[in-house]
């Protein structure tokens, strides 16, 4: 039997060819929603591989009732062939129209179209299949007569047409039939046979596959509506699954997801980076136990576990990594119980934090209104500041005693430091300002550098106790040709601060101090970050002060203005970059370490001739 591959002029069949073809099935609609729903990709003429992955239902359908077709072919077959081994005698036609099903059904089924998708009962199909049964079980009950009853063999054409077929073919289906059984009555009453009792023996008969045709109708619409409603369903989840994960997953705040046997299910980015001293976690699911550095969240989740009321109440935990590198996490835990009180499929969800970002964040509210002011305050105290400058230089004049020159010149020295509190100030004051211009990193920092040895006195060379290397930038894609937006001065002023932060504790011995400039692929940058480092070999810093580094007005000198670390860090982020601090081993020379993070500006596209 040929197949009949629904084409454009298929799927809408004029009266011409067959007057239920324009209509469809309750499920060939169904299927014909789903495939509007999921289109093809563009360029292929298949499914996504979600359609894929579930066959249509109308296919489901189709498929069963070809194999209830072959399987009746091969019964038919199987009692020929023993009726024959018996010796029993079997009407010829009887045997060619037994045979001859078996063969269709078996030609229907190996048919290479029939395996195709389709969303509806095409023209050629619907007479391959419900129209041969028909018409066969409809001969062979008439060459049989009484002799075999194969009135219930028309069940299967009437209930396939019932499901796959419009409601009005299948009662047409089901009146072709009552003909049949009535028209065999008819026969053998007039024979001689009880015409009236064949005659209600075959109404009540055809009347019944009036109700099969009518109840299976029913059902499949019925179903079909259930069908679709609960793919919508599946559909908005899906959907709303896609955008937990998306905005978990761009979550500055770590998730972790956790079983009662400390299996890691789901873990976002921010999560993973926190568990790890360098790089990420491994991908979810993996255990909890077996490294030595996640113990602490190990004991803090137990403890919640045991005790309800203290999961609700935010902790800290401290990560101890092998490089001897530490992490301080906040932690908040909430549970998700199972069905039933099943504590079995128990969860634990993690939210965490760095506390040096939560400590940030916190000094950064507490300083949004107070920069404000002070920037105010700033304005108001510049044009004082004048004039006292101004008048200790007319008083500086008259002095002829050494205490007069030696109280004029404190004055100066103070109204000098004032002014530069006054700047810095201003400096990181709110406002517009024009864009920062695409500059050479490697060029304008080898330049500060070697600016900054000049003016410190420092020899250069071997001896020397400043060192740049600047060759881990080759493996930047745009290299040479790097890129970063930064304002020159800023950026001198950001790493002329840090060196002689470097300088005041370092050892003294050559390359106490190492400039280093390399290339990290970045998460949002397909041109990667660029790592500008400044390293020292002194004492390294004390946990006390590594948390106010970049708090305003903190200094361990005495005549510290407090703002130097504040201010670059404004500047960094002005120019979305950042800066941060970070301890290395006691096994590392440099420990002390002050790294800045530039995105690198993609290359410029060359202009395109007229």
């Amino acid at each position: 039997m040929p197949d009949d591959t629904p084409s454009p002029s298929d799927s809408t069949l004029t009266s011409s060819r067959l007057p239920f073809a324009r209509e469809t099935s309750w499920f060939g609609d169904l299927d014909a929603e789903e495939g509007r729903r999921v289109p093809p990709r563009e360029g292929t003429h298949s499914m996504p591989a979600e359609a894929r992955a579930v066959r249509p239902t109308f296919e489901r359908i189709y498929q069963a009732f070809l194999v209830a077709r072959l399987v009746l072919g091969m019964l038919a077959l199987l009692l020929l062939a023993t009726l024959w081994s018996t010796g029993g005698r079997i009407p010829t036609w009887v045997s060619v129209l037994g045979a001859g099903y078996a063969t269709l059904t078996v030609v229907a089924w190996l048919w290479p179209g029939h395996h195709r998708q389709r969303e509806r009962l095409g023209t050629r199909q619907a007479l391959g299949t419900v129209g041969v049964d028909l018409t066969l079980f409809a001969i062979l009950h008439h060459i049989t007569g009484s002799g075999v009853n194969a009135q219930a063999l028309l069940v299967l054409p009437v209930l396939m047409a019932a499901v796959l077929l419009p409601r009005i073919v299948a009662l047409g289906v089901a009146a072709a039939a009552t003909l049949n059984l009535l028209a065999v009555a008819w026969l053998q009453g007039a024979r001689g046979d009880d015409m009236a009792a064949l005659m209600t023996q075959a109404g009540l008969n055809g009347l019944g596959l009036f109700l099969i045709a009518g109840l299976a109708s029913e059902l499949s619409a019925r179903l079909a509506r259930e069908e679709r409603s609960a793919r919508g369903n599946m559909e908005a989840a899906r959907r709303q699954a896609q955008l937990n994960k998306l905005v978990i997953d761009e979550m500055s705040e770590g998730v972790l997801v956790v079983d009662r046997r400390g299996r890691v299910r789901t873990a976002n980015p921010s999560a993973r980076r926190l568990l790890s001293a360098r790089g990420m976690a491994p991908q979810p699911p993996f255990p909890l136990s077996g490294v030595p550095a996640w113990r602490a969240l190990i004991g803090a989740i137990e403890q919640a576990m045991s005790n309800s009321s203290q999961a609700e109440v935010a902790q800290e935990v401290t990560l101890h990594f092998d490089d001897r590198s530490e992490r301080a996490l906040r932690l908040r835990m909430r549970f998700i119980r199972g069905r039933g009180g099943r504590t079995q499929e128990d969860v634990c969800v993690l939210f965490l934090e760095d506390l040096r970002t939560v400590r940030a964040r916190q000094r950064q509210d507490k300083l949004a209104a107070m920069g404000r002011m002070s920037a105010g305050i700033a304005h108001e105290v510049r044009n004082p500041l004048a004039a006292i400058s101004q008048a200790n230089a007319l008083m500086a004049e008259d002095a002829a005693t050494p205490t007069q020159k030696r109280l004029t010149q404190m004055v100066a020295d103070n109204v000098t430091r004032l002014k530069l509190i006054v700047d810095d100030i201003l400096a990181v004051a709110p406002g517009v300002r024009p864009p920062a211009p695409a500059i050479d990193p490697l060029e304008h920092i080898v330049a500060i550098c070697n600016e900054w040895r000049s003016t410190a006195g420092l020899v250069p060379g071997e001896h020397g106790i400043l060192d740049i290397n600047v060759q881990a930038t080759r493996q930047a894609p745009t290299f040479p040709h790097l890129k970063v937006r930064f304002e020159p001065e800023h950026l001198q002023r950001v790493l002329v601060n840090l060196l002689d932060n470097a300088l005041r504790h370092q050892s003294g011995e050559p390359g106490a101090i190492l400039v280093q400039v390399g290339w990290v692929p970045g998460a949002h940058s397909a041109q990667g970050l660029l790592l500008l480092s400044v390293l020292s070999d002194g004492d390294p810093i004390t946990p006390d002060t590594e948390r106010a580094l970049f708090e305003p007005f903190f200094s361990t000198r005495s005549r510290g203005t407090g703002l130097g670390l504040y201010i670059c860090r404004e500047l960094c982020e002005r120019h979305g970059a950042t800066i941060d601090y970070r301890q290395h081993p006691v096994s590392v020379r440099h420990r002390n370490e002050f790294y800045l993070t530039l995105p690198i500006e993609p290359p410029a596209q060359p202009a395109r001739p007229a």
